[in-house]
């Protein structure tokens, strides 16, 4: 039901030392919106048992839906908060024609609900799962929320990355919201201007919605306290699923995601370019196998675009259906665990 990806160096390092949770150091949440239902049975194994007693901290680095997923992960009870995230985004229904300010509203209330009553300090003051969340801030036509503005500048970003994904530099900036203790810094080769900002009380919960705030979906954060001026939206349009080298790096990376082959930025979905395989020298990836995706309702797993082309009772059940077979993933993990079954690990594609 599971695949197990490893990188080169992470994979000579499971078969000297054998697969344990103090290997890691680092794990990564990527952009996906409700994609990311098929990784909850992880989350909740990972945090309630893997990860449950851990005395070394885990750089936790999201953008957008694994954002969301790291605030709750980082908070003192994981599974619970992410049981709260899976649920009350699952049961989120829209009218038709949403608008962005309906969509964020939403989006709050669901922070809200997720956070409970005092998970926003916990996450700041979270010693051994230390969240980063991954924001872009706009510097093109993007950062208006005039709706002509925003496209005329997507079909620019879309124009310009198809040339070369090094231009879109010149309209966004990745920003990096990271607890204080953070000694983590974040590179890539097309040169994107990196900077970070420690996460506070005040200004985590404009941060989170910002990651996670989609063009023209969705309204940008303005002004996000103790940072620069300026409009912030979505981190997946910079770091869709992940092309960065994360220094200091001294163990492995653990990547639970929904396919085996990432893709950088947001405007890379349907173009053929690849990560540079040397960022997942060290990486572990833990990707739904197509068996398990063929068993679920319609053979498919969740997307976005289930909200306009389903009913609301029937994407609610459908949704409630694929957390449920989640677990299948969590078992797999856990008997590759307790079995030390290194050869189910195979080579990075």
């Amino acid at each position: 039901m599971l695949d197990i990806y490893a990188g080169k160096q992470a994979l000579k390092t499971i078969q000297q030392q054998g697969l344990k949770q103090s290997l890691f150091t680092t794990m990564l949440g990527a952009s996906g919106g409700p994609k990311w239902f098929t990784l909850f049975g992880l989350d909740k194994y990972l945090f309630g048992d893997f990860f449950k007693d851990r005395k070394d901290e885990l750089n936790l680095i999201g953008s957008s839906a694994g954002a969301f997923r790291f605030a709750a992960l980082a908070q003192n009870n994981p599974v619970d908060a992410i049981t709260r995230l899976a649920d009350y985004y699952s049961h989120t229904v829209y009218s038709d024609k949403a608008s962005p300010k309906e969509i964020t509203d939403k989006a709050l209330q669901l922070l809200d609900h997720v956070f409970d009553k005092n998970g926003i300090e916990q996450i700041v003051n979270n010693k051994i799962f230390k969240a980063h969340f991954i924001v872009s801030r706009c510097t093109g036509l993007t950062k208006y929320e005039s709706r002509p503005l925003q496209l005329i500048g997507l079909l620019s970003s879309i124009l310009l990355n198809r040339i070369d994904r090094g231009l879109l530099k010149h309209q966004y900036q990745r920003y990096v919201y990271r607890v204080p203790s953070s000694q983590i810094q974040i590179s890539d080769s097309y040169g994107f201007d990196t900077s970070y900002i420690d996460l506070s009380q005040g200004n985590l919960k404009q941060a989170l919605l910002a990651s996670g705030s989609i063009p023209l979906v969705m309204e940008g954060v303005n002004n996000i306290e103790g940072s620069p001026q300026g409009m912030y939206r979505d981190g997946g349009i910079i770091d869709y699923h992940f092309d960065v080298a994360i220094k200091p790096q001294r163990g492995l990376i653990l990547f639970p995601h929904f396919t085996a082959i990432p893709k950088a930025g947001w405007f890379d979905k349907n173009l053929k370019r690849k990560v540079n395989p040397t960022y997942y020298e060290n990486t572990v990836m833990l990707v739904p196998s197509e068996k398990f995706i063929d068993i679920l309702p319609y053979g498919k797993i969740p997307d976005r675009n289930d909200f306009t082309t389903m009913d609301a009772k029937i994407r609610i059940q459908y949704w409630q259906t694929v957390l449920a077979e989640t677990e299948r993933l969590a078992i797999s993990l856990d008997k590759v665990i307790q079995d030390q079954d290194i050869a189910q690990i195979r080579a990075l594609p």
